[in-house]
């Protein structure tokens, strides 16, 4: 369940728990929408625990490319006779 889902929970839990006035035989809305509010919770905390984990660290010490060395067999640019 990703974050999307999460965050759907809590609203459907907080329109059940504050927002209706609907009364079931054997079934407490008002309960059922906590429970949903807090799962929704839960997994806001669990998502956010692990996107933090996955997050890359770019590496401070920075990369240097050496330039390709072009060799010329001429026989004036060896460094003999300059």
């Amino acid at each position: 369940m990703g974050l999307g889902g999460c965050i759907i929970l809590i609203a459907i839990g907080a329109i059940l728990t504050f927002a209706t006035d609907w009364h079931m035989t054997g079934v407490n809305v008002t309960v059922v929408g906590l429970i949903l509010m807090a799962v929704g919770l839960i997994g806001v905390a669990t998502f956010s625990g692990i996107a933090r984990r996955r997050r890359v660290v770019v590496p401070t010490t920075p990369v240097v490319e050496e330039q390709p060395r072009h060799h010329h067999v001429d026989g004036y640019s060896d460094g003999y006779g300059v």
